[in-house]
């Protein structure tokens, strides 16, 4: 009887665990203050959800649009967005910059400001979110922050006369903090 007991609990344990993994995670305990000033969310706003993106940006190797030479330009990201536990809640890609809940809520936004992040990764980021389109996990957010960026900086490979018009990919990862206001 005790097994059995036991096995119920354990049985039930996983299945609310499993149900709440498609679920966007939420966390009081983000904290921006080691942050550069550049990308704190202002004062007012609350962390909504947490989630890690998980992909690739792409460049392609272009003409400089000023001054002679050629340099590998940012075309866009196409990434998983995977809650603390690893499930898959969304997706991000563009251009537009777009995080996409895979509840349908989705939302683009404008850059406000980037600072450096470690040698080989792209930098942190703060966006300022336009207003959602669909009802869900998207809905009210106000901004989003990039940050504990991994890789997904330009290539190290020649981008040259010879080169223009390649592709790459190079592989990233970030977490992306979303804030809603207070």
């Amino acid at each position: 009887m005790r097994s059995i007991v036991f096995t119920s609990v354990a049985l039930a344990t996983v299945a609310l665990l499993s149900a709440c993994g498609g679920m966007p995670m939420t966390s009081a305990r983000f904290n921006q203050d080691a942050l550069p000033d550049a990308v704190k969310v202002p004062a007012g706003h609350r962390v909504a959800m947490e989630t890690v993106g998980v992909g690739e940006i792409t460049y392609e190797c272009r003409a400089k649009t000023t001054g002679a030479g050629h340099e590998w330009v940012f075309v866009g990201p196409q990434a998983d967005l995977n809650n603390r536990m690893g499930a898959k809640v969304g997706s991000y890609y563009g251009p537009p910059a777009t995080w996409a809940a895979n509840d349908g809520s989705r939302i683009t936004g404008t850059q406000v400001a980037v600072a450096p992040a470690m040698a080989g990764s792209i930098p942190l980021q703060l966006v300022k979110a336009n207003p959602a389109t669909g009802m869900g996990a998207m809905n009210g957010i106000a901004y989003i922050q990039r940050v504990a960026t991994q890789g997904g900086v330009a290539p190290a490979s020649v981008c040259d006369g010879a080169a223009l018009g390649r592709k790459q990919v190079v592989k990233y990862q970030a977490d992306y903090i979303y804030w809603k206001a207070a």
